[in-house]
């Protein structure tokens, strides 16, 4: 075990950190928690760079001209991960859904209408632009629809919990986990970070490092996630979160592709390692 900001880190879990000494081990997963931070928050337009990313998780300090706005995201995405991994072998109920959303949306908002640690009590959308560029409004699933739909979708996040899956396999998980949370859009603020931090739980149960989303990629990933929803339609009980006339196939090998950004990580370290044998 390593303790990271008052978390237990199972070390041993995970594949990639066999046969590192400590401190790569340790350095390997600051990697990952800063740039798994930096991207999503940056995906939803955060400035922060990665190094002030790294600067404010690691010093607790501000940057200066940089919103305090900014700062709340990243600190609470970060201790959103220590929710995480603390979690790992335990089922994600309800509760720990709300616990998670509450400290990724780290600005206070007193409104009855923006409630967070709960489910959203308004109906939302988003604005998109078709391939053929016409104007499109997707519109989310319905507030009463919410909780049967968020109960089925943690139905298939706990279902392969004690067991562990291939890389691939998990990434196919990760894939279909994130396209389902993203359609229903459970909360007024906050499901992109938490999709991307959710959806990583098969990958970290089974002993693989978390997939991020370069916010480079960011139209790409959009546009991929918007042509979904145009194809599935607004969800609904009836519909349940994945309808069967809904294809991941296309999102899913973006998050493969994805996935080459943690391997560069891993084999940054694996090279360290091996110089020291040297």
């Amino acid at each position: 075990m390593q303790v990271r900001q008052g978390i237990l880190v199972n070390t041993a879990k995970f594949h990639a950190l066999h046969g590192l000494d400590r401190d790569i081990r340790q350095s390997l997963l600051n990697q990952i928690r800063d740039l798994w931070t930096h991207t999503s928050t940056a995906l939803e337009g955060n400035t922060l760079t990665l190094g002030e990313t790294k600067f404010v998780i690691e010093e607790g300090l501000t940057v200066a001209g940089k919103p305090v706005k900014d700062h709340q995201e990243v600190m609470g995405h970060a201790r959103a991960i220590d929710l995480i991994y603390a979690g790992l072998e335990e089922e994600v109920t309800e509760s720990r859904l709300f616990d998670l959303h509450r400290a990724v949306q780290s600005e206070f908002v007193v409104d009855i209408y923006r409630p967070y640690g709960t489910w959203k009590v308004e109906p939302n959308g988003t604005y998109a632009v078709t391939e053929d560029g016409r104007q499109t409004y997707i519109e989310y699933a319905a507030p009463e629809h919410v909780p049967a739909l968020m109960a089925q979708w943690l139905a298939e996040l706990n279902r392969p919990l004690g067991t562990e899956l291939s890389e691939t396999a998990a990434i196919s998980a990760y894939a279909k986990l994130h396209l389902g949370f993203v359609h229903v859009h459970p909360f007024w603020d906050g499901n992109g970070r938490l999709a991307r931090l959710l959806s990583n739980i098969p990958l970290l149960s089974s002993g693989h490092l978390p997939l991020v989303i370069d916010s480079r990629d960011r139209k790409e990933y959009i546009d991929t996630l918007a042509s979904y929803e145009q194809e599935t339609g607004q969800l609904t009980t009836a519909t349940g979160v994945w309808p069967t006339r809904a294809s991941d196939a296309v999102f899913r090998t973006f998050c493969e592709r994805s996935y080459q950004a943690t391997h560069n990580l891993i084999e940054q370290a694996k090279n360290r390692q091996a110089k020291r044998a040297i």
